[in-house]
């Protein structure tokens, strides 16, 4: 060891940069304004002050005076030493010591949102893994969060150090709409992403952040409801997707959080909710999945459940009844549509006499079957009708609505199509014309069938196959 021939203490590194070449201009790191900008983004939180010396314009008055008999103004380029780092950062301090404003302020510069965030978690983890973490939970979605292009993730610190810009293993998808920080002394300042993913400390962090989440959003669902609904009508599309692409995994963590509007009042539920308020004797959960709120509050297929004192959960979202299919039942009480299978309302007085009627006029309903050929798997009569004549149910795994919503799907060039089940209402004075015209009048029968199978799909919200044969359906009758 030799003495050094320096005037002051400390260790000088030296960069030297390459030539500027046709792709590369290397020669913009020597931009004072670039290099205060690269310290920013990935050092502005080391705890030693970085300086540089940087060049400012500043105003310089001068002996001589403007057109208006004022001092004329001039600029001269001065050079003073710059902290370029803010050093402290705002989540080492203790949260008591932080005001909300500040929490407030920062997530504005930080994440440039012009909105307050619905939460704030800061959160500071001793003991096997350290770390400090601050996350926002954000009152609106930035605009291309449910496109591709969106990138979700934490910015990931070692001691004040930025490591990584968006750390999507931070966090679950279903989680993506959290923005905010994670710093922690455990990791390596060079880690790769590829060893980032099979990092136990990330691991567990991972996992105590998720927890961490979920219990400030059950929070904020039991004490700020108002809130929570704004949180849900922005982001509970995701959550969904969080159980539906897990193939029901993650309905542990999450179903308690899922909010639907009920028909009763539009207000939105939990399913625990929903499950509470369920008279004594309801056997299923209903629901009734559909393109919005008005129409299936109104469905025909819901009017003895509303007699019954029963209300109904209105899916609107296109995920939703495949997400149902997934939960299959929520407190042992299965979920059951309104437009497919057995309701569970029949007495046994009533099933005996349905089976009653079914016996007596199958011809009917096969002659009805056979006139609307393929278009129906089956006609017969309903157990959930009360005052409309008709309603178009299915049975199978694919309902009415999820037909519409495979089949709008890109690239789907097969169409899918349900096993649609043609049910009349037995005590409707429709059914007893049908009666009255059996076996005489088949030709006209032919045109009930015909007709009611296009009112039926009107009510669905389906589109009529052939408007010109309803249409002079309609002008036959009205002669």
């Amino acid at each position: 060891v030799s003495p050094a021939d320096k005037q002051t203490v400390g260790t000088e590194i030296v960069l030297h940069l390459k030539p500027d070449t046709d792709q590369e201009k290397f020669s913009e790191f020597l931009d004072p304004w670039r290099v205060s900008s690269i310290v920013k983004r990935y050092s502005d939180y080391i705890r030693y002050p970085i300086r540089m010396e940087m060049e400012h314009q500043q105003r310089k008055e001068t002996e001589e005076k403007d057109e208006n008999g004022e001092p004329k103004v001039e600029y001269e380029t001065v050079t003073t030493l710059d902290t370029l780092n803010s050093m402290v950062p705002i989540w080492k301090r203790n949260k008591k010591d932080v005001s909300d404003e500040e929490y407030r302020s920062f997530y504005k510069e930080k994440f440039y949102d012009y909105a307050d965030p619905l939460r704030v978690i800061h959160q500071k983890a001793e003991g096997t893994t350290e770390y400090q973490a601050l996350l926002y939970i954000p009152s609106h979605a930035e605009f291309n969060y449910y496109s591709k292009d969106f990138e979700r993730g934490l910015a990931l610190y070692s001691s004040g150090v930025m490591i990584m810009e968006r750390c999507a293993d931070l966090l679950p998808e279903y989680f993506g709409f959290v923005k905010g920080l994670v710093d922690s002394e455990d990791l390596s300042l060079n880690i790769s992403r590829e060893m980032l993913q099979q990092d136990r400390q990330l691991t567990l962090i991972r996992t105590a952040l998720e927890k961490r989440i979920r219990h400030e959003l059950t929070d904020m669902l039991e004490k700020s409801r108002e809130d929570y609904e704004k949180f849900w009508n922005t982001f509970g599309l995701t959550i969904k997707f969080g159980i539906y692409q897990s193939y029901g995994a993650n309905r542990g963590q999450l179903e308690d959080l899922l909010l639907f509007r009920r028909a009763s009042d539009g207000k939105l539920v939990t399913l625990k909710e929903y499950a509470d308020a369920m008279p004594e004797g309801q056997k299923y959960c209903y629901y009734a999945a559909g393109e919005s709120f008005d129409k299936l509050s109104k469905l025909p297929q819901a009017e003895l459940l509303r007699d019954k004192g029963y209300d109904l959960l209105c899916l609107t979202d296109t995920v939703d009844e495949f997400l149902f299919q997934i939960l299959h039942s929520y407190n042992e009480k299965e979920f059951r549509s309104v437009s497919s299978g057995d309701l569970g309302l029949e007495s046994d007085e009533q099933k005996a006499e349905q089976e009653k009627l079914e016996t007596e006029y199958k011809e009917l309903f096969d002659f009805m079957k056979e006139s609307l050929g393929d278009r129906v798997s089956e006609v017969c009569l309903s157990t959930r009708l009360k005052s409309h004549p008709v309603c178009l149910t299915a049975k199978g795994a694919v309902s009415l609505e999820m037909e519409k919503v495979l089949n709008t799907m890109p690239g789907n060039e097969q169409k899918v199509k349900a096993q649609r089940v043609l049910e009349l209402n037995g005590s409707h004075p429709v059914f007893a014309s049908l009666k009255a015209l059996w076996p005489e009048q088949k030709e006209k029968i032919a045109t009930y069938a015909e007709l009611l199978y296009d009112q039926a799909l009107l009510i669905e919200g389906l589109s009529i196959e052939d408007p010109v044969r309803f249409s002079n359906a309609v002008c036959e009758l009205m002669k």
